[in-house]
């Protein structure tokens, strides 16, 4: 039973996450070959002020509009 765990800054939509978590299904089942059914995705999002890129917070840097 493969498990696949991703981590995001929060910010994309329900839309946005679901078809994720149906694209790594996919892939997973394309790659390895294991049923759809056994494979589990595991989203945690991560508020951007808690994400670091070159010491300063996504959320800084989305902010500044470098992000």
């Amino acid at each position: 039973m493969p498990l696949v765990q991703i981590t995001l800054a929060k910010g994309r939509t329900a839309e946005q996450l679901q078809a994720l978590g149906a694209a790594v299904t996919a892939a997973v089942h394309d790659s390895i070959g294991a049923p759809t059914e056994n494979v589990r995705v595991v989203v945690q999002e991560c508020e951007p002020e808690l994400w670091f890129i070159g010491g300063e917070s996504l959320g800084a840097l989305r902010e500044s509009g470098r992000r």
